[in-house]
């Protein structure tokens, strides 16, 4: 029987962990749940003392303070034997796992070349919560700009998110995709190292699934595998959208250089700019961010 290990991510976050821990027997229906690791960013409530009551496999491991997505998983990957695992599903405490939902995900790894596997993810009501993403691209932020994001990703392959229900009735390699529920392989573990923890929060995803696909790595959607998101605060919250924006557009610099770097800079400014002057709170944090780096978040609260 293949054997995975799941790392949760916390912060804060009692209200949601248990339902989590407690979907973990049925969705790992098939598959030996080998290890649990709550990996916990120094929560002020209960979120440590639900993990230790969970008991094994379930183990606590405290970072001690709150270093963002990034570094929780990589202290919480650290403590695993990965020689002796089949997968390591990376999760988010608001998600769900629907029963006998590890197994694909794992049939998916075994294919040569695929080092990622998502699931298909879906709001509490049990509609489509869009999660799979094209390839970050200068053209692509223009016509988000103009048309918004939602809307560029109905048409052909305008934009980057993946919005058509079509596109995810079948499986398929993808650039990136949400990180709230990613199985990870371990030779993409140990050949991609660890996530970048200077994103704090958001694109640390994308850039560890870019990284995988410069080495050769598919991250594959499987939509036989269903989870369920509750959803974070990054659409309703000013301080965690600009977080977003501002990180989105440090990789696409990163991996692209000055030159393409500034204009897909443009490009996201604009398209803020426009919602902002619509009367977005989000959009407006989002160009003060954009265009004033003192304003710009370096550290998450503590």
């Amino acid at each position: 029987m293949p054997r995975v290990a799941v790392v949760i991510v916390t912060y804060n976050s009692a209200a949601v962990l248990e339902g989590c821990l407690d979907s973990l027997a049925e969705g790992a229906a098939g598959v030996e749940l080998a290890d649990v690791v709550v990996a916990d960013n120094n929560s002020k409530d209960d979120s440590a003392a639900i993990a230790e009551r969970a008991g094994p496999p379930v183990r606590l491991v405290q970072v001690g303070r709150n270093a963002g997505y990034a570094a929780a998983i990589n202290a919480g990957i650290a403590v695993l034997d990965l020689d002796k695992l089949d997968g390591v599903y990376v999760l988010n405490p608001d998600c769900r796992l629907r029963p006998g939902s590890i197994a694909p995900l794992l049939d998916c790894l075994r294919e040569p070349g695929r080092g990622i596997a998502v699931p298909y993810m879906v709001n509490p009501d049990g509609t489509l919560q869009p999660s799979l993403r094209r390839m970050p691209t200068l053209g692509r932020a223009l016509a988000e700009a103009v048309v918004g994001g939602t809307l560029a990703g109905r048409v052909g392959r305008l934009g980057e998110l993946v919005t058509d229900p079509r596109d995810y009735a079948r499986p398929g390699a993808f650039a990136w995709a949400t990180g709230a529920a990613m199985l990870l392989s371990p030779q993409v573990i140990r050949e991609v190292g660890v996530w970048d923890e200077s994103f704090l929060l958001y694109s640390e995803e994308t850039d560890y699934c870019l990284r995988a696909a410069d080495l050769g790595w598919t991250t594959w959607y499987e939509p036989t595998s269903v989870i369920e998101h509750i959803g974070g605060d990054s659409g309703v919250n000013p301080t965690l959208a600009a977080l977003l924006i501002v990180n989105k557009v440090r990789l696409y610099r990163r991996r692209h250089g000055p030159v393409s770097g500034a204009a897909y800079h443009l490009a996201v400014l604009a398209g803020e700019a426009v919602r902002a002057l619509a009367g977005r709170r989000t959009s407006r944090a989002c160009v003060v961010a954009l265009v004033r780096p003192s304003r710009r978040m370096t550290a998450l609260p503590q």
